[in-house]
């Protein structure tokens, strides 16, 4: 059933990752202006007569943000028609268009005009929104035919909380993270996980501040991903999709923290920028399944207690 739309949907899925780690790619390696200030052209042209390294990462960039934006459009469509029935879905779509069509404003106006670094800040965290809802989308679709099916689910309050918790909480420590390459203060501290020499100072200036506060909020997500997997180990074993999903969470928040301490180890190395940015994707889109999870769980237990009520 609805074959073709669940490879849409995978490929759709991908898709967008590619635009998440193309971003923090033209950020890492300052390509933002490969182009000038042209857009959509590039230095008013389709193809550039002379063409640079950074000229290509954006147009490369550009072109994959336009095909996935097509991808999805139709995605969009399809699943409006298909599995609009099911609850989710047209949030999901509307969310998801929303999104990608912002991050493509924001994008341009930086080009045209030129953003203050905290604003760009906000570009991989819109993208971020745009991914999640895809991959949710996604998701609904492959449980159509009940192959992947999580709905019946029991969340008691206390992992309520720390679920919503940290998935809202997550998007702070994005931002931080995405702040830290805008400013170009990956460098501004050489040692980790303190600052120069692992001393105890505070911080002298405002490039040793974002790194720091964007360390501290990554050390407080890794203690909290560290408790609800504790909680799923206890508490959730006949739910494997909490149970399990809590255990990628964790190794996916520690193979965070390693890529963040070696990109300061290697002092910059590209790739390990590139998989930062890709540890984190992953883990907000298990997250972002999570408040799925629990927004079900929630409106089971209203739809529930309204059944008793009436009868």
């Amino acid at each position: 059933m609805h074959r073709g739309l669940k490879w849409l949907a995978i490929l759709t899925t991908l898709g967008m990752l590619f635009v998440l780690i193309g971003g923090a790619l033209v950020t890492k390696t300052d390509s933002g202006m490969g182009c000038g200030r042209s857009w959509p052209l590039c230095h008013g042209e389709i193809i550039p007569s002379q063409l640079t390294i950074k000229t290509i990462i954006e147009l490369a960039h550009r072109f994959v943000s336009g095909s996935v934006g097509i991808l999805l459009l139709i995605l969009s469509i399809w699943s409006w028609k298909a599995i609009g029935g099911k609850r989710e879905t047209k949030f999901l779509v509307v969310l998801s268009l929303f999104f990608l069509i912002l991050q493509a404003l924001i994008g341009a106006a930086a080009v045209v005009w030129g953003q203050n670094s905290f604003v760009l800040a906000l570009h991989f965290g819109i993208s971020l929104i745009s991914f999640a809802s895809v991959l949710l989308l996604t998701l609904l679709i492959f449980e159509v035919d009940q192959k992947f099916n999580a709905a019946a689910l029991i969340i008691d309050r206390r992992m309520k909380f720390h679920l919503i918790g940290v998935t809202i909480y997550s998007y702070l420590v994005v931002y931080t993270g995405a702040l830290v390459r805008h400013t170009n203060s990956s460098m501004t501290c050489l040692d980790w996980p303190l600052c120069f020499n692992n001393s105890p100072v505070l911080p002298t200036n405002i490039h040793q501040w974002i790194q720091m506060g964007h360390r501290c909020a990554a050390a407080l997500i890794f203690v909290w991903i560290g408790y609800i997997m504790l909680i799923a180990i206890k508490n959730y074993k006949q739910y494997p999709v909490i149970y399990w999903g809590s255990i990628i969470a964790f190794i996916l928040v520690l193979l965070q923290v390693i890529a963040g301490a070696s990109i300061i180890f290697s002092r910059g190395n590209l790739y390990i920028e590139l998989l930062h940015a890709l540890f984190i994707s992953c883990l907000f889109g298990l997250l972002s399944y999570f408040l799925l999870l629990v927004n079900r769980n929630h409106y089971y237990i209203k739809h529930q207690n309204y059944i008793n009520k009436t009868t």
